[in-house]
């Protein structure tokens, strides 16, 4: 029965999207983008904040940051030409994504998914909280350097014949800038590492997950101008090595081991 009103959460959650299809067409990848999406929030919809609005923030912001300030801030470093429409993308995609995750959080509540047995999240003191957040950034730019070069190097280099020279002009401002980019989204991920109540390597797996789809992993399922298929699927491999890494990592730094592990798996097992 609870596998049914997740899939429900999936297939209706996801056609707030298709709301671009108005002007995008694609309406079938546009929900099949949204159903990816949605189902990269199922875990925060059993475990997360059980008032819906705050569940709706907690989703709503690392979307958005992730899927489209982020986004935009890589293609107006690597695409010149789309400086000119980056605030119009990131002002349309900010409506469309509170729409999207306004309905996830009353599909949750409706369809009556939160879990009340779920572990409680052993956190950090905020000091070493406000530290490890650099060192998330810093991770992240460990990860597009390491996967973003080898992808860069051996998949797309065709495609972004002058990123080199875009880097290389940029200096050392480039990988503050990427740095700039791993704090922000990390930033933006605190709301859910805070509140969702998952043991620790499980709210990591599921947060580099959402990090993943979010960031551009399911918005790249969905045919564009910009990109031919082949490099849209890279790019959704790149993402996934740079975005999963730093969701996990950012949970780790930030959680201590769930000390009440044993009680929590007993009680949910016990809930069936």
């Amino acid at each position: 029965m609870r596998t049914l009103r997740i899939a429900l959460y999936c297939l209706l959650g996801g056609l707030p999207l298709t709301i671009a299809a108005a002007g995008a067409g694609h309406f079938g990848w546009w929900w099949l983008s949204g159903i990816v999406l949605a189902a990269a929030f199922v875990p925060l919809a059993l475990f997360g904040p059980r008032h819906f609005l705050v569940q709706w923030g907690v989703a709503f912001l690392p979307l958005w940051v992730a899927g489209s300030v982020g986004t935009m801030w890589e293609a107006a470093i690597f695409l010149p030409g789309q400086k000119e429409v980056a605030g119009r993308d990131i002002a349309g995609a900010f409506v469309l994504y509170l729409i999207f995750t306004l309905a996830l959080a009353l599909l949750a509540k409706v369809l009556r998914l939160t879990d009340s047995s779920a572990s409680t999240p052993e956190l950090r003191p905020a000091a070493i909280v406000a530290a490890m957040v650099v060192v998330s950034g810093i991770a992240y730019v460990v990860y597009y350097l390491i996967f973003g070069g080898i992808t860069f190097q051996f998949f797309t280099k065709q495609y972004y014949p002058d990123a080199q020279s875009v880097a290389m002009r940029l200096g050392m401002r480039f990988w503050l800038i990427e740095l700039t980019r791993g704090v922000i989204m990390t930033l933006a991920l605190l709301p859910a590492i805070y509140t969702l109540r998952m043991l620790r390597w499980a709210a990591a797996i599921s947060i580099g997950v959402l990090l993943w789809i979010a960031g551009g992993g399911s918005q790249l399922l969905v045919p564009n101008l910009l990109m031919v298929p082949a490099q849209r699927y890279i790019h959704i491999v790149e993402i996934l090595t740079q975005n999963v890494g730093l969701g996990i990592t950012a949970v780790l730094l930030m959680r201590r081991r769930t000390k009440n592990s044993t009680v929590s798996v007993a009680l949910r097992e016990a809930h069936g």
